[in-house]
């Protein structure tokens, strides 16, 4: 559902590029560096996400006729233009897997590309990465507080406009069942799930005829919502007859809807008197405002709840609604490159990079990331990346490369890979974790350091624009 052309970018990148054309440098390599530098909602971790959707974008990546007439008329200069005609990205893509749990500070993904392409997908790779890493992260937390229960992401009408189609995507990444998006259900091969609103009701003159309808056209899937007037005195009773009427024609009431009143309260009440009524098998869902605090405590509470419909503070990534992600240049025209700051944590991170998860004999995580330059191995001792006093040695351990090839000269490496096998990936990268980096109260955090030489190539090259500026 995209027709992104390389239109889709800040109209510096385009500025920028035309200059390196200009001045000869468009065909000079570059490396750039996608990383974070601050988890999201205060957690623990970050579930990486929208990879597949940035390698779709980028295999098709061009200017239209129509996008040159447009930049014609900005006062783009001529001979650039006739350049951006076969303009296709043709770099390299170095990422982690998507799915994976990831953590400030390391590269997520690195480009190596000439610069001109390196550069005008800068803005696509942010939109796209930044957005679906926030939501699966947001709905990971979210699968954490619900435990076996069913989720259901309900947040497109709330979500910032299109966003919510990918919005779905990254919410099923992080542990969401199905979703209300029709549209991303189909394109996502997600199941899709909808039950009924409150006008429908509102439209008969009687709620259980408006029941009975609805009954009757969707016999394999009624659910019906219930609190339009007064769950446990109207919509409730109403909900058990149609239910029982259900039953003697073979057919099942598949469940209710709660979306008002106190949920945990009003599913104990509801639980009771169907067991009561024989129909033990009716479903009771909630929703309204939900987020991993409130599905916790209604959890807590014992309120009898098989499915959660979430909604705006998934889609929209509650509170934060942004990932601080950035993209940084390491490496161009054969030489390391690096951003300073008066700031230690803004230092950027030179040359090409390789991290590694380290894990000890037995393979369990050591709770640690190393990022190293590309052709190091052996990692036996890291360095806090800010902190110069602090550091970690390591004895008998693994190195995982998390870091793979994932496009090379503007081709895949490898077919896309099914949203559901990109979702059991996570589940289970993120089963290695303890609890301790799970929780959401003042979680363990995970260390992430750099390599001796990596530390070493970061001094000398800061060194060398602090004494070249003096």
């Amino acid at each position: 559902m995209h027709d992104f052309t390389a239109t889709y970018t800040d109209l510096y990148q385009i500025n920028m590029a035309q200059v390196y054309f200009q001045q000869g440098k468009h065909e000079h390599k570059a490396v750039f560096d996608y990383f974070f530098r601050k988890l999201p909602f205060e957690g623990g971790y970050a579930v990486f996400a929208g990879l597949e959707t940035l390698l779709e974008v980028l295999e098709d990546f061009k200017f239209s006729d129509d996008d040159l007439e447009f930049l014609k008329d900005q006062g783009l200069d001529s001979e650039f233009l006739n350049y951006l005609k076969g303009f296709r990205f043709e770099g390299n893509i170095i990422s982690a897997t998507e799915g994976d749990i990831v953590f400030p500070t390391r590269p997520v993904l690195q480009v190596e590309a000439n610069m001109v392409e390196a550069q005008l997908i800068e803005t696509i790779l942010l939109n796209i990465l930044n957005f679906q890493t926030l939501v699966a992260t947001k709905a990971s937390r979210i699968r954490k507080s619900a435990g076996e229960q069913m989720l259901i992401d309900f947040g497109m009408r709330r979500a910032q406009s299109t966003g919510a189609y990918h919005a779905s995507r990254a919410a099923f990444i992080g542990g969401f069942e199905a979703t209300s998006n029709v549209v991303a259900g189909k394109d996502f091969n997600i199941p899709i799930s909808g039950t009924m609103a409150h006008s429908f009701v509102q439209s008969y003159d009687d709620e259980l005829t408006a029941f009975r309808d609805f009954a009757n056209s969707h016999p394999e899937n009624t659910i019906l919502l219930i609190d339009t007037y007064d769950t446990l005195k109207i919509g409730l009773p109403n909900a058990i007859t149609v239910g029982k009427e259900m039953k003697s024609r073979g057919e099942e009431l598949k469940g209710v809807r709660l979306d008002s009143g106190d949920l945990s309260y009003l599913a104990k009440k509801c639980r009771k008197a169907f067991d009561e009524a024989g129909l033990e098998h009716v479903k009771i869902a909630a929703s309204n405002q939900l987020d991993e605090y409130v599905i916790r405590s209604l959890k807590e509470q014992k309120g009898p709840i098989d499915v959660f419909g979430v909604g705006t503070n998934l889609v929209i990534g509650d509170p934060d609604a942004a990932l601080d992600g950035v993209y940084k240049l390491a490496f161009a025209n054969d030489k390391p490159r690096i951003k300073l700051s008066e700031n230690l944590a803004k230092l950027t991170l030179p040359h090409k990079k390789q991290v590694y998860r380290l894990r000890n004999s037995e393979g369990k995580l050591t709770g640690a990331d190393a990022v190293t330059l590309r052709d190091e191995t052996d990692i036996k001792h890291m360095n806090h990346p800010f902190d110069v006093s602090k550091s970690l040695s390591f004895k008998n351990c693994n190195e995982e490369a998390l870091l793979h090839y994932v496009m090379k000269d503007g081709i895949r490496t490898e077919p896309p890979k099914r949203l559901e096998d990109i979702k059991v990936y996570s589940r289970k990268r993120l089963a290695e974790f303890s609890e301790e980096f799970q929780r959401f109260e003042n979680p363990h955090l995970y260390k992430i350091g750099i390599s001796d030489q990596l530390l070493k190539e970061r001094e000398a090259l800061r060194n060398h624009y602090k004494n070249k500026d003096a």
